[in-house]
């Protein structure tokens, strides 16, 4: 190449013959048709479903060095990113974190926190020249940092701030409706959001849902429709929208539950042993209703029985607190309390009657050792609070929540006790299956957790260094006499298929249906809007454009696409024909013609469980009655003469029959074996084009010998096709599974061809 030519294709770096560099312009091009820089690089980056950076980028030394590595870089990410949460277990500074974010966001930030937390953020600030504003009506607030608690939360001003933070965030899952909508209303315009809570649990939709709603990122409803399944055991995440998922999730929320988790040092980071004693004590108790106690059938019998064994556990509690150590009783009922608070001396009970002072004053008391035994709620006390001080712990009766337990107990078991720590679980004969129920979510919760930050760790490493991770894209091509398959983006394998090859090309195009078929952005599926699927489909039939002959034909297999109320907001009908249309001829293409294919509407009643087509809608309601859905094959002719007249080997009643508008007599079931294909990740049953259709399509508008192609093979049914009618094929697949089975088929219609010419 010489150097003016290389001058002319400068937007590539001059190396026009490498698609490698980002360059569009083909092996035997000029380059003055260069198209420049690879723009589709650029677009699947769109097409990642993350959150940007929206903040502010600080100098790292900036942070106060108090803060640990880990801790900085915490700070540092969050600033950046401006609207996020970090996730990390109790004890690992996120009170530290959250007010270093609010001095260096450097706007009036209010942090929200449960009750008992408030004061004791308003400490953990003093230690590092932070100041922090305790408020509890806008009347009360200073310029710079306030905090307040979530009950006081009406008596504020949104406007007057810049940034806000959720301490102990979780709380969300648990406040009343009406609190939750209205933290979510009020802070919807602020510009900064910082929430922290320890690790949620994967499958904790409730938790995730609603920190992505305050922070501005996703509604529920998108995340449900984006990364969630719903079958008949709820919502669970789809296979494939796994590692979409938590790269998404990474790229707002940090989980961490020890330093190690991000590669840092775990040395301060040790918890001491924990001892957990369930105590069962016999009661008198009987069932008013029963003959004999069968079991707890619900939260009546649950609080009945608590109710009635209430002195029982109470004495067993008593006798365990030593008048030497300091002692933490968690109660939930008030005559609990008030039971203990009168059989040990010295003892404050602290419950949701008395005063906000009054409380905070009791709480301070007990870490500095001043009180002994404090007798409280986990609702008061069992969020935030640091008691690293006291390594005794009594739970006087137990409730079915796994969170109020972890959280009541991670007051005392946390990053920086130095003592081992003994939980005392009091409780009746009758409330064992309570115990066991609570185990049983611990195990669960600690599995799903320790997957949730095995899972995201690499994409939050990636995030803190700023490097892009990425799915692994894989290519390979298989050329023989008869077929080439190629595995890869059709979007650059196509680019080595020369101008004006291609006889014809049928294909089906993966429908808008998010992670269905695989994880990547490459896969046309993976769009999120109709704008987005078309956008990422004009690469593809730009290119189907300039490799078909002049006078030639696209057929292109489509359904309409039946809008569904957790994605579009109503039920209905895409009409996904029509735009694929307009689409077409948008580019280049005549729409040249149609044909739509009958369907059996009980089989994709079956299939679908569309309540258009259930026959209970006939005695229910008529008007969600519709047909069944058709399907097309959409027929596009590109401009210009065809040089090599079509001759097909029809009778003339064959062509009567595919002259038909509708073509009837095209078997469903009549398509290539595809459980060979199927992962265990894949939440649809993949779905090929009949093998009838196919062969309509090859033999109405192609000839012998001639090259039918496919930029979405699938497991190879249109090349099994054209071999078995004695053209040949040219097909691209960007799943490696269904690649492999692709080449299976077309090795086996090869070897059948050359076994019936040797007969």
């Amino acid at each position: 190449m010489t150097n003016e030519q290389l001058k002319k294709c400068a937007p590539c770096t001059g190396l026009w013959d490498t698609i490698e560099t980002g360059c569009f312009c083909r092996y035997d091009g000029d380059p003055e048709t260069c198209e420049g820089p690879n723009d589709y690089k650029q677009f699947l980056n769109t097409k990642k479903i993350v959150y940007g950076a929206y903040g502010k980028s600080v100098a790292k030394d900036s942070i106060n060095p108090i803060l640990f590595p880990f801790q900085k870089d915490l700070t540092y990410w969050s600033l950046k990113k401006g609207r996020c949460a970090i996730f990390a277990d109790t004890g690992l500074g996120k009170t530290f974190m959250q007010l270093e974010w609010a001095r260096l966001i450097g706007e009036n930030t209010l942090i929200v926190a449960p009750l008992s937390v408030a004061r004791q953020t308003a400490n953990e600030g003093k230690k590092i020249n932070v100041t922090v504003n305790y408020a509890r009506s806008q009347e009360q607030v200073k310029p710079g940092i306030t905090i307040t608690n979530y009950e006081m939360i009406e008596h504020f001003d949104p406007s007057f701030f810049g940034a806000v933070v959720l301490d102990e965030s979780s709380i969300l899952k648990s406040i009343d409706g009406k609190t939750k909508s209205k933290l979510i209303e009020m802070f919807a315009a602020t510009p900064f959001k910082l929430c922290c809570t320890a690790t949620p649990a994967p499958n904790d939709i409730a938790e995730l849902a609603n920190h992505a709603e305050f922070l501005g990122i996703m509604n529920r409803t998108d995340m449900l429709a984006t990364f969630f399944v719903h079958d008949e055991k709820g919502w669970r995440l789809r296979g494939h929208a796994k590692d979409p998922f938590y790269r998404w999730l990474a790229s707002w929320g940090m989980s961490i539950k020890r330093p190690s988790d991000l590669g840092y040092d775990d040395t301060r980071y040790i918890l001491p042993e924990l001892t957990i004693t369930p105590i069962f004590v016999q009661s008198d108790y009987s069932p008013s209703d029963q003959l004999f106690f069968t079991g707890l059938k619900g939260i009546t019998d649950r609080c009945n029985v608590r109710k009635d064994t209430i002195q029982d556990r109470v004495n067993k509690a008593v006798s365990l607190i030593n008048n030497g150590n300091q002692y933490l009783v968690w109660c939930g009922m008030n005559e609990e309390a008030r039971a203990i608070h009168e059989l040990v001396p010295g003892s404050v009970n602290v419950e949701g009657k008395i005063k906000t002072e009054e409380k905070a004053m009791s709480l301070e008391s007990f870490q500095d050792g001043t009180i002994q035994t404090l007798i409280t709620k986990p609702k008061i006390a069992g969020f935030g609070m640091n008691f690293q001080n006291c390594n005794n712990q009594i739970f006087v009766g137990l409730s079915d929540s796994y969170e109020a337990y972890y959280q009541c107990i991670r007051r005392s078991w946390r990053f920086g006790q130095t003592k081992p720590v003994n939980v005392y679980i009091v409780l009746s004969e009758y409330e064992r299956e309570i115990y066991q129920n609570v185990i049983r979510k611990e195990k669960e919760a600690q599995e799903m957790s320790d997957r949730l930050v095995e899972h995201v760790r690499q994409y939050e490493k990636a995030e803190i260094e700023n490097v892009l991770s990425d799915y692994v894209y894989e290519t390979d091509t298989v050329k023989t006499d008869e077929y080439t398959m190629m595995l890869g983006d059709s979007v650059e394998r196509m680019k080595e298929i020369p101008d004006n090859s291609i006889d014809m090309s049928v294909f089906s195009p993966p429908f808008l249906s998010l992670y269905t078929y695989s994880p990547t952005e490459r896969d046309i599926g993976n769009s999120r809007t109709e704008q987005e699927f078309f956008k990422h489909f004009n690469y593809i039939s730009k290119e189907l454009l300039r490799i078909t002959k002049t006078g030639r034909n696209c057929c292109v297999h489509v359904s309409q696409v039946p809008a569904m109320l957790v994605r579009d907001g109503y039920i209905g009908i895409k009409d996904f024909r029509g735009k694929t249309i307009q689409h077409f001829e948008d580019i280049g293409w005549t729409y040249h013609g149609e044909v739509c294919i009958d369907k059996d509407p009980q089989a994709q009643a079956i299939r679908t469980h569309s309540k258009g087509l259930l026959f209970v809608q006939l005695k229910k309601d008529a008007s969600w009655l519709r047909p069944a859905l058709a399907d097309y094959i959409l027929i596009f002719r590109k401009p210009g003469e065809n040089e090599k007249p079509i001759i097909p080997d029809l009778t003339n009643n064959e062509w009567i029959e595919f002259a038909r508008p509708i073509w009837y007599g095209i078997r469903e079931s009549d398509t290539l074996n595809v459980r060979e294909a199927r992962s265990e990740d894949d939440d649809r049953h993949i779905a090929p084009l009949q093998l009838g259709t196919i062969e309509r399509c090859i033999r109405l508008w192609s000839n012998k010998g001639e090259t039918i192609f496919s930029p979405f093979a699938g497991i190879g049914s249109e090349g099994y096709k054209a071999i078995d009618l004695d053209r040949k094929f040219i097909g691209i697949e960007l799943k490696p599974n269904y690649y492999r089975v692709a080449i299976n088929n077309l090795n086996k219609i090869v070897s059948e061809k050359q076994r019936i010419r040797l007969l």
